[in-house]
């Protein structure tokens, strides 16, 4: 399982610079990839910050964690990963999702049929990333266009599903799923296994399964899962992560962080690759300047193998 560094705690400061730095620091501490997501109501593009922070980093594979799909059509958010991918020298992975039905009212988006959506997205966005060029037709996308297509390698595409119908879309149509706030329990009986079927049913390779949640090596986890829970309270009220959090047997995001002592965090961690997950990106969730020092140097030991 291949570890790297998800910069959510960043998103919210907007700046470009911080992100810069933050990357270029996990890159000198051995991690192998770093993740950028975009609010869909927010002022952040992630694109735009990993064209910036590629120019800084050499090997790192950056991508995004993830990308909404109603604000964008796929033949736009074609053309700004084939430049970023072109810009980058090919590291990046870009990362998608439906989001949510309220954060998409707020953008006023209907997606009264979101598996088609998504379905239709990829049929349009893969072809636009890996020949240049699509003629497609669907019930809620449709797309006759060719693009300038880079002599690098396409960006591969994780779609971020948690359902059994997104999951087999994602398995279908793209290189493997991007989850938030899933735990081992559900990633191995529900994600991987689903994920997996429809990936060998479309004679696709074994698909990625990259994860995201906080860690936190600390004296005290239980305050640190209530501020978790306090600051990330949310997403045990969104419909779709409400079912995994039901299949993992939690009530509350605190439960699913990655917290305590350091042998106690390394085992947490270990369990996410015993269920399938092929890369951790670990949002790192700390309180103190001991913590922050003694989770980055456990997460750096775990990258460097």
């Amino acid at each position: 399982m291949r570890i790297g560094i998800n910069a959510t705690v960043l998103v919210q400061r907007a700046s470009v610079a911080a992100f810069v730095e933050h990357a270029v620091a996990a890159e000198a501490d051995g991690f192998s990839s770093y993740w950028v997501a975009e609010h869909p109501t927010g002022g952040l593009d992630a694109l735009t910050v990993l064209a910036l922070v590629g120019q800084s980093v050499s090997g790192m594979e950056i991508g995004t964690a993830v990308i909404p799909t109603y604000p964008r059509h796929p033949m736009v958010l074609a053309g700004q990963a084939l430049t970023v991918q072109s810009v980058i020298g090919g590291r990046l992975t870009l990362g998608i999702g439906l989001s949510h039905q309220v954060m998409m009212r707020q953008l006023g988006l209907a997606d009264a049929k979101p598996i088609r959506h998504l379905r239709d997205y990829l049929l349009i966005l893969g072809p636009l990333l890996r020949e240049g060029k699509v003629a497609y037709t669907g019930p809620t996308l449709s797309c006759v266009a060719e693009v300038f297509k880079p002599a690098t390698a396409p960006p591969e595409v994780l779609v971020a599903a948690l359902g059994p119908q997104a999951l087999r879309v994602a398995g279908a149509l793209s290189d493997g799923t991007s989850l938030a706030w899933v735990g081992p329990k559900t990633i191995r009986s529900h994600i991987v296994p689903v994920l997996c079927e429809a990936a060998a049913a479309s004679g696709r390779a074994a698909p990625r399964v990259l994860a995201t949640l906080p860690v936190c090596v600390t004296d005290d986890p239980v305050a640190i899962r209530e501020r978790i829970t306090q600051t990330s309270g949310m997403y045990s009220r969104l419909p779709s992560y409400q079912a995994m959090f039901e299949r993992e047997g939690v009530a509350q995001p605190g439960e699913l962080g990655l917290v305590g002592g350091e042998a106690e965090v390394e085992h947490l961690i270990a369990t996410l690759g015993e269920a399938g997950v092929t890369d951790f990106a670990a949002a790192e969730f700390t309180s103190s300047p001991d913590e922050r020092i003694r989770t980055r140097e456990l997460l750096k030991r775990l990258a460097a193998g």
